[in-house]
């Protein structure tokens, strides 16, 4: 275990029940896991086949501050919750389990692609789950959050994001919450 983690493990101490610190050590078990769902063909054919449509930057956030103002679920989520890759999504949640609380991914620009559930925002680019993985397309060390209480899943959890490569170009990023007390 890296020594950044460590760190990371003992910052956490005081906001964990008491076996949080022993669940931080059980992400680094599903990380290959978390791995090989960055590289599931699903994903990398889904973002590839978004980062060529060429949103301009004005339609997503349009669409960012539509789906912020919008706690139901329109007919715009609905499409990322049913985009092409949600099925590896949803086959790494069925290996995974409970531990997995949600999944997404974004494209080289930072908007989703497809996801688990319903995030807080659709453009996730100002977000360093995203500006740190994907790096400019250069790719960054995967990522793990400091662990927080989530109140939409009223579980304690940590993110965990991991470069999307299509070869050796990063075209995106993936993102997983993982439920610390279900790991």
């Amino acid at each position: 275990m890296s020594m950044v983690w460590m760190g990371l493990a003992a910052a956490a101490w005081g906001t964990l029940p008491p076996d949080g610190v022993a669940q931080l050590r059980k992400v680094d078990a599903v990380m290959p896991e978390l791995r090989r769902l960055a590289g599931d063909p699903e994903v990398v054919r889904a973002i590839r086949a978004q980062n060529a449509r060429r949103v301009p930057f004005a339609a997503i956030q349009r669409h960012d501050a539509e789906w912020m103002a919008t706690p139901a679920l329109t007919p715009f989520k609905q499409t990322v919750l049913e985009a092409p890759c949600a099925g590896a999504l949803q086959r790494a949640q069925k290996r995974l389990g409970q531990a997995m609380a949600e999944a997404f991914t974004m494209d080289g620009q930072g908007a989703l692609v497809c996801a688990s559930r319903r995030t807080s925002d659709y453009w996730q680019g100002d977000e360093a789950k995203w500006r740190l993985t994907y790096a400019g397309g250069r790719g960054g060390p995967e990522l793990r959050e400091s662990p927080f209480f989530d109140e939409s899943s009223q579980a304690y959890v940590i993110q965990v994001s991991l470069p999307v490569r299509d070869g050796a170009q990063v075209i995106g990023a993936l993102t997983v919450g993982l439920s610390l007390l279900d790991l």
